[in-house]
């Protein structure tokens, strides 16, 4: 039995294939493979000098909480992508954010439910610099 063609989708199975790809980005969130994790100037500040075990262990606490991230509802993931989220970390509001981009990451992807044409990249952010 052949998979049918990312094109040959209907829109319910389009959000669904971006929310699986998603959701194992934040999985592999050590290991990303093409796709890329970054965080902010803002949180690198919050987490402070990683060569510290404070600072470790405080961006091993982000990750794991951003991979684990599971507080999808209608009203923080509308379309059902599973593509941002919302924790709070220390005294801190922190978003995370998942943007598709071609291969070359100069552009939008064309298609964010077929991995062969797209880049993932989730950023980690302070509430206050989204």
């Amino acid at each position: 039995m052949s998979q049918s063609s990312p094109n040959a989708m209907s829109q319910a199975e389009r959000i669904a294939r971006v929310a699986e790809l998603n959701d194992a980005l934040r999985r592999s969130i050590h290991s990303p493979g093409r796709n890329q994790i970054v965080m902010t100037a803002g949180v690198a500040a919050l987490i402070g000098d990683v060569a510290l075990f404070r600072g470790f262990r405080r961006r091993a606490e982000i990750l794991r909480i951003v991979r684990d991230y599971d507080s999808f509802t209608p009203d923080n993931d509308p379309i059902g992508e599973h593509d941002f989220g919302r924790f709070e970390f220390e005294d801190a509001i922190l978003y995370w954010k998942i943007d598709y981009y071609d291969l070359e990451l100069a552009y939008g992807s064309a298609d964010a439910a077929n991995p062969e044409v797209t880049t993932r990249v989730l950023t980690i952010l302070l509430a206050d610099e989204y």
